[in-house]
């Protein structure tokens, strides 16, 4: 199983990504679309509209947490068919703007915390915690994880999607958010094989781990990773 090497200056790079999903944030609001666009999108873990499983991954729980909700289209989707939905995003532009669109649905709850911080303090346990290219793919799976398998309720799921590992580049990638020129903006992703998840996953304790990539329509476009794990009943 791949090493997850220590990481320093958490706290650094914590406020980067805030301030990376922020400014993600705000050039998204405006290509993101009408609120009925989004409902007629459903729900997707890809980043291609109407392509791949759909909410079936949650194995219809009563209650569910996504990690990094973005603009709350999933959280939405799930409290409008009586889902106890709550989405948390450590960007208050993101957290403002799901609001916005999707606050006056009585089962979705969205709010502005970190992923870690939210799951260590909340005394409630969920029957699905998920990521749709959102915080799982941002957060050290050292810290998460063991967060997660605690709040999650006997027999729950953890399902998460984001892009493939690049053969050869596992563990923790490094980027600017700024790009080339600009302040410094370091962010952090962590990136592992399909092979990687599984044996990360069975040694925190999940079982009946599912790792796949997700062919793309054009099988000449990038793929999707999608991993279902459950603890014990």
């Amino acid at each position: 199983m791949q090493m997850l090497n220590n990481q320093p200056n958490e706290e650094r790079c914590y406020m980067s990504v805030e301030r990376y999903w922020d400014r993600y944030a705000t050039g998204a609001v405006t290509k993101i679309g009408s609120v009925q666009d989004s409902i007629d999108k459903g729900f997707c873990w890809t980043q291609y509209d109407h392509h791949g499983p759909a909410e079936e991954l949650l194995c219809q729980p009563k209650n569910a947490l996504e990690l990094g909700c973005g603009s709350g289209n999933e959280v939405a989707y799930l409290a409008r068919k009586g889902i106890h939905a709550t989405g948390i995003d450590l960007s208050p532009v993101q957290i403002k703007h799901a609001e916005e669109r999707w606050g006056d649905i009585e089962e979705a709850r969205f709010h502005l915390r970190e992923a870690v911080d939210f799951l260590t303090t909340t005394e409630e346990k969920y029957d699905a915690i998920y990521s749709v290219w959102g915080a799982f793919w941002f957060t050290d799976p050292r810290r998460l994880l063991p967060v997660i398998r605690a709040h999650l309720n006997p027999g729950g799921v953890l399902v998460f999607s984001q892009a493939p590992a690049v053969d050869g580049c596992y563990g923790a990638q490094g980027m600017y958010g700024n790009g080339f020129t600009g302040k410094v903006l370091p962010v952090r992703r962590w990136a592992y094989s399909e092979e990687m998840w599984h044996g990360i996953l069975m040694n925190y304790g999940f079982l009946e781990v599912d790792t796949r990539v997700l062919e793309a329509p054009d099988p000449e476009n990038l793929g999707t990773l999608i991993v279902q794990a459950r603890v014990a009943p």
